[in-house]
């Protein structure tokens, strides 16, 4: 059995901890933030909210986020940018 599969999710009344869109058993979308609690549907009652999608708050002018711009001063600017997870000094490939 994989681990995906022991996962629970949270249910109505339970505390937000990530920031994003989430969509019940029902199939109802909710935007909830960190801190807040996941809503009862008002037929079903208590039911199972699962993350669709994550909410980043560096995207909201349409700027890239400069942490992934490559530096003037960097000598691997292609490296960098087309192949983020190269390891090849570390053996890890």
């Amino acid at each position: 059995m994989a681990e995906k599969d022991k996962e629970m999710l949270p249910l109505s009344h339970e505390k937000v901890e990530v920031d994003g869109i989430y969509i019940n058993e029902a199939g109802q979308e909710e935007h909830l933030h960190r801190g807040q609690h996941f809503p009862a549907d008002p037929v079903l009652g208590k039911t199972e909210w699962e993350l669709t999608e994550f909410a980043f708050d560096n995207h909201h002018e349409g700027r890239t986020d400069e942490r992934l711009v490559p530096k003037e001063n960097d000598t691997d600017k292609i490296g960098k940018t087309t192949h983020p997870r190269r390891h090849f000094e570390r053996g890890d490939r």
